[in-house]
């Protein structure tokens, strides 16, 4: 029912979607510093009035809330569905090729911009949605409310701020991820370790060894220097463990020491067979040479054992664990530092919703305090998941194949979304399986197609969710 109107609604107004969409990508709203009546800055306020404007000459009634969110809606009916979609976006870097990432551009199908993918295309497109909605005077008993956000890449105060004043939707869904739904988002433990020891000057010695920059990026650069090995030595060590690893090695000398250069493949926690971690190559390099016993040394070698190279689900620390709904467990060590007095780290672990902190937390201290390592204080937090049997969930579904002709699936994800506190909140959307749309990077863009047909999925799922 009322796909062909739809269809025809969105072939006629696809222009006037996309420049509108332009508009909010030409304004910087990365987070900036507060100022007053701007809790994240000039940048965010600026796209928020912007956008609630547009909403405001379609007819619709909108909200402003302090300046942490803008609210649009339909009706002035029992609220039955939120949109949850956010107006920030993260810096942009001078690195784009295609065009400048605050100056939109619609080349070979692809609508390039900061924000075109992540999150102002979809806010846009969910906005004329409800416009659809509202033109074809298609008659909704409830009321379907689009809440725009300000914060969401950098901890989510808005909606924070939001949910203090105003209660959940009974149904909640965020255009800020992949089509077809996320119902599931994985808990997870973010384990911080360290170890005190006295310094050995026995040699041959490990001096230092760093690598890391973010506790969710998989570390494609490790350093160690060490002492009272040759440079050919080191180089042959190095040489069996990229056999072993894939990852390459560089030695070179200093002031009578050596140093190790690790050079593996980046890629987020979440997804940690999709790197090759140097970190946890040079450990397997670090462990396997003959250096002098020492307690430091020692800490080494048990890290090694309980991280090795290539354990993606935290098998050798004992935490090895899955469920039919979230899959399995994963764990990426990615932030290391060691000296000859002391050593801490960092580990990234996204665990199945069967987790907990005594099969999880309690297991990891236990192993780590065994070899003289101890576990900061720390909580697994909790995962999320919507049954993928309700009416909700399968309407989003059924929705989703009308228009794609794709199969509708439920997928589990090791990171969490807009929606992870919500109760019955999910991810619907914009992006289609399989498609790259260098979100957060260089050039980012939105396949124009997926974008109008995203409108036409979230105007058929307002009607059956609101009829």
């Amino acid at each position: 029912m009322y796909r062909k109107q739809i269809e025809e609604y969105f072939n006629l107004h696809k222009d006037e979607m996309l420049e509108d969409i332009c508009k909010v990508i030409r304004i910087k709203s990365d987070r900036q510093e507060p100022k007053e009546n701007m809790p994240f800055g000039e940048g965010v306020v600026k796209v928020l009035e912007e956008s609630l404007n547009i909403a405001k000459n379609m007819g619709f009634k909108t909200t402003n809330y302090d300046n942490y969110v803008g609210t649009v809606d339909f009706n002035d009916k029992e609220k039955a569905l939120d949109i949850l979609a956010h107006l920030d976006v993260v810096p942009a870097g001078d690195e784009w090729t295609v065009t400048n990432p605050y100056e939109p551009v619609i080349k070979d199908g692809k609508l390039y911009g900061r924000g075109s993918a992540d999150d102002k295309g979809p806010a846009i497109v969910a906005l004329y949605a409800l416009k659809a909605v509202k033109d074809l005077n298609i008659p909704l008993s409830k009321n379907v409310r689009l809440i725009l956000g300000t914060d969401e890449e950098c901890g989510s105060g808005d909606i924070k701020h939001y949910y203090k004043i105003e209660k959940e939707a009974p149904m909640t869904f965020s255009p800020d991820a992949d089509f077809p739904v996320i119902n599931v988002e994985k808990g997870g433990l973010k384990g911080l370790f360290n170890a005190k020891f006295n310094e050995d000057n026995k040699l041959p010695r490990i001096i230092s060894v760093n690598s890391g920059v973010k506790i969710n990026v998989i570390p494609d650069k490790a350093t160690a220097v060490i002492q009272g090995f040759s440079k050919d030595e080191v180089e042959r060590y190095c040489d069996k463990t990229t056999e072993l690893t894939k990852v390459k090695f560089t030695v070179t000398e200093d002031a009578g020491n050596c140093v190790i250069n690790a050079k593996g493949v980046g890629g987020h926690a979440a997804h940690p067979t999709g790197g090759n971690n140097a970190l946890t190559a040079i450990i397997h390099l670090l462990a396997s040479m003959p250096f002098a016993k020492s307690e430091g040394f020692d800490r080494i070698c048990a890290i090694n054992k309980l991280l090795p190279h290539g354990d993606y689900y935290g098998e050798a620390l004992g935490v090895k664990m899955s469920d039919k709904v979230s899959g399995e467990l994963t764990l990426s060590f990615n932030i290391f530092e060691y000296n000859t007095t002391g050593l801490k780290g960092t580990f990234d672990c996204r665990a199945p919703l069967c987790a907990n902190d005594e099969n999880l937390r309690d297991v990891v201290y236990k192993n780590l305090n065994e070899n003289g390592i101890e576990l900061e204080p720390c909580n697994v937090s909790d995962g999320h998941y919507v049954d993928e049997n309700s009416d909700f969930i399968q309407t989003l579904l059924r929705c989703y194949e009308m228009y794609s002709g794709k199969k509708g699936e439920c997928i589990a994800i090791g990171g969490g979304t807009y929606v992870h506190r919500l109760k019955n909140g999910v991810a619907f959307g914009c992006t289609m399986p399989g498609t790259d749309n260098n979100m957060h990077g260089n050039d980012e863009f939105a396949v124009v197609d997926e974008l109008l047909l995203s409108a036409k999925i979230f105007t058929q799922a307002i009607i059956e969710l609101c009829k």
